[in-house]
């Protein structure tokens, strides 16, 4: 009899039958409050009738157009609806499936744009599980582990995580941009260096956003020295940070961002966008892929996208994060194990640590189960699993957000009492 892999872990125990917007019915039917998202994919709730629609009608009609074969209207249409909602100059695109494609098509290009071998990585950053998306993930050993040689040429830098450091914003983001010009100075010389590859918000590494001093800094020594700025925003884009993208908190222009996740609402899909310019120095041929693009997935993003406009999904992403901080605040206010609540918009994380000031992912873990058997679903991240995440779809009311806030208040309080 044939079965799941044992090294594919479930985070809970519920088997999924059906869901709507943030909730989740298993096979006998009990509801659960999804604040996971699918890991932050399901921007508009699980089966919102206008993706269903737009999906069930584009099936009918077209499942599959192979991109580099024929064109597809629906691709055509997403092309053109994106238009408006990326960065300023960002203004062609190429599409994939998964952010670790879209991390390896960045990279691609930024290397053969450039004809420099070198990318910096930030610590902590998470960009995916394939070969060359995992050389640059330093978020955990249990995604690049086992496997090695990993990609060549890739240098890692500090991120300004003053939580880990223990220091204020403004020190750990000093000694970030120090050590990137030490490290340009020592490991990556300038003229090696085809880009920098950011996430607005360490997504696996613990829910740390950056800032807009250590972003700006980026770009700085990356205009000075030709180097090329590539800002990740798999898992804070379309809408999750209370800004359509992330790092539009922080006011930076990037030379090329990656997309995918909320994209299109769990159908797979993924993209990275530059300036045409910059676009029309990948090497023929380096792009490409059998289902990238796919015509349903395509028609399920531009439902998205209008979803996303016409119910205000990125205000709400801000006021309804805004409420749900409050209250993981007033839960952390009571129980000092609980030493963190950060993040932006709909994408917050709660670190436990010991008395000694450790990482606890024991009780992280201890929380997020208990939580699920009262009927929350929730996630850890941070490198020793010592972060529960909160990241609900961006449908999500103030009365699930509230109800979510109880149920976590009293699992922690089950846990630490």
């Amino acid at each position: 009899m044939a079965h799941l892999s044992p090294v594919l872990k479930q985070a809970t125990p519920v088997v999924a039958a059906r869901g709507e917007g943030v909730q989740l019915f298993d096979e006998d039917d009990r509801r659960y409050l999804d604040f996971t998202a699918g890991i932050g994919v399901t921007s508009t709730g699980h089966s919102h009738p206008k993706v269903v629609e737009a999906a069930q009608r584009q099936i009918a009609s077209l499942v599959h157009g192979q991109y580099t074969t024929v064109k597809h209207r629906p691709l055509l249409d997403l092309v053109e609806r994106l238009g408006p909602v990326l960065p300023q100059g960002l203004d062609s695109l190429f599409f994939a499936n998964s952010g670790s494609e879209a991390a390896e098509a960045a990279i691609r290009l930024a290397r053969q744009a450039t004809g420099r071998p070198n990318i910096v990585v930030f610590h902590g950053g998470f960009h995916g599980r394939t070969v060359a998306a995992a050389s640059m993930t330093t978020s955990g050993t249990k995604f690049r582990a086992g496997f090695s040689p990993l990609m060549a040429g890739v240098v890692v830098s500090p991120f300004p995580d003053a939580p880990h450091f223990g220091w204020t914003q403004e020190e750990a983001t000093d000694f970030a941009l120090r050590q990137l010009d030490y490290t340009l100075q020592t490991q990556s010389a300038p003229a090696d260096t085809a880009a920098f590859i950011v996430e607005p918000v360490l997504g696996e590494g613990g829910y740390v956003p950056a800032d807009e001093t250590f972003l700006n800094g980026l770009r700085e020594r990356a205009d000075k020295h030709g180097i090329l700025l590539i800002i990740d925003e798999v898992q804070t884009g379309f809408g999750r940070t209370g800004e359509f993208w992330g790092h539009d908190h922080f006011n930076v222009r990037p030379d090329i961002i990656m997309t995918a996740k909320g994209l299109a609402s769990g159908f797979p899909l993924s993209a990275i966008a530059a300036g045409e310019g910059l676009m029309s120095k990948a090497w023929p041929g380096s792009q490409g892929g059998t289902y990238g693009a796919n015509a349903v997935a395509c028609a399920a993003a531009l439902a998205t996208l209008e979803v996303i406009e016409e119910e205000g999904l990125v205000k709400n992403a801000a006021e309804r994060g805004a409420q749900l901080r409050s209250s993981l605040e007033r839960v952390a206010d009571k129980h000092e194990a609980i030493t963190d609540v950060r993040g932006l918009g709909l994408m917050l994380g709660n670190e436990f640590r010991t008395p000694a000031g450790d990482p606890d992912p024991a009780v992280a873990a201890a929380a997020q189960q208990e939580a699920a058997r009262r009927g929350l679903l929730l996630l850890t991240c941070g490198a020793w699993s010592q972060v529960v995440r909160f990241i609900p779809a961006l449908v999500v009311d103030s009365d699930a957000v509230d109800e979510a806030a109880g149920i976590w208040a009293e699992s922690v309080a089950a846990v630490l009492t």
